[in-house]
């Protein structure tokens, strides 16, 4: 009759350890940087592993306002790109070992896919 009890106290002792873990993953995503550039290297973005953006260079020479507003977002997205894939790849690392159907297939949709196996 309480044989269920064992298990639910071990789903519970897991979920609170998984908390911790990912606490301490989003401390080192937002140690960790991720670079996007655009124009050969025109435009240049920062951001940490959670995608907030740090820091944002744009070449001196760079004065074609409509140049400009094409290669940030161009910059923007392949950091944002990165970062996202830091994030996947920590969390996969969290997860390592937890038997959970299609928790793999969540993450690499998550990161478009490119997660090491």
């Amino acid at each position: 009759m309480f044989k269920g009890i064992g298990n639910l106290a071990s789903i519970v002792r897991q979920a609170q350890e998984m908390g911790g873990k990912m606490r301490d993953v989003s401390e080192q995503l937002k140690a960790k940087r991720a670079v996007g550039t655009a124009g050969a290297g025109m435009v240049e973005v920062e951001v940490n592993g959670l995608g907030e953006v740090l820091k944002v260079r744009i070449d001196s020479t760079l004065d074609d306002r409509e140049m400009m507003e094409d290669l940030l977002p161009a910059a923007f997205n392949q950091a944002a790109a990165k970062a996202k894939q830091l994030h996947g790849e920590m969390m996969q690392s969290v997860t390592q070992g937890l038997d959970v159907p299609g928790l793999n297939e969540a993450l690499s949709q998550i990161t478009g896919g490119d997660l090491p196996t």
